[in-house]
């Protein structure tokens, strides 16, 4: 039994090894800056490419935006990347959003992200918890590029819309199940 739980601890280990680099960049986030400036820059990306976008950023309270979500895997999967919190267009705080996932998985990709806070509720909710895990919390809305989901005022009523956008690299699955957010401090 021992012996099991050794292999499959050394297993896990071996396969995890090509995921240490993104998890080490959890602990070197951009600083504020900068941050704050590739978010500006992202967001305004994604309403350049993707007209619902747009319309969710004309009503929502803020923006999450992450401009750049490192994902990779071989069985065992990982995610991480830091963003930033834009009300009315200025920083307001600094999150990471780390996650792992394991099965049938294999690649890498780089990608981005904004979450768009709907409703006062949802936006009060990641500021008193500084963060939250998908699938507590505020109720998120995924809309992938190319899915035929309008942008309307059915839409408008839900906690938080998140857009995926902006991909580089080959590897399915850009939902936010299993994933963390969590307030950051950057220099």
């Amino acid at each position: 039994m021992n012996l099991t739980r050794r292999s499959l601890a050394a297993t896990a280990l071996v396969l995890a090894s090509p995921m240490a680099p993104l998890l080490s960049s959890v602990a070197h986030a951009d600083d504020r800056e900068k941050l704050a400036a590739k978010g500006v820059e992202s967001l305004h990306l994604l309403e350049q490419t993707e007209p619902r976008a747009r319309f969710f950023a004309r009503h929502a309270q803020a923006a999450l935006v992450f401009p750049s979500i490192l994902k990779g895997g071989f069985v065992f999967g990982a995610e991480t990347g830091n963003g930033v919190l834009l009300v009315h267009g200025r920083p307001e705080g600094y999150y990471n959003l780390t996650g792992g996932s394991w099965g049938l998985q294999v690649g890498g990709q780089d990608f981005s992200y904004v979450l768009f806070f709907m409703t006062p509720d949802s936006l009060d909710y990641l500021r008193k918890s500084d963060g939250f895990s998908a699938g507590t919390g505020p109720s998120i809305t995924v809309i992938n590029q190319g899915a035929a989901a309008a942008a309307d005022t059915t839409t408008v009523s839900q906690d938080v819309v998140a857009f995926p956008f902006n991909g580089r690299g080959l590897m399915a699955d850009l939902t936010l199940q299993g994933t963390k957010i969590t307030r950051i401090h950057p220099r």
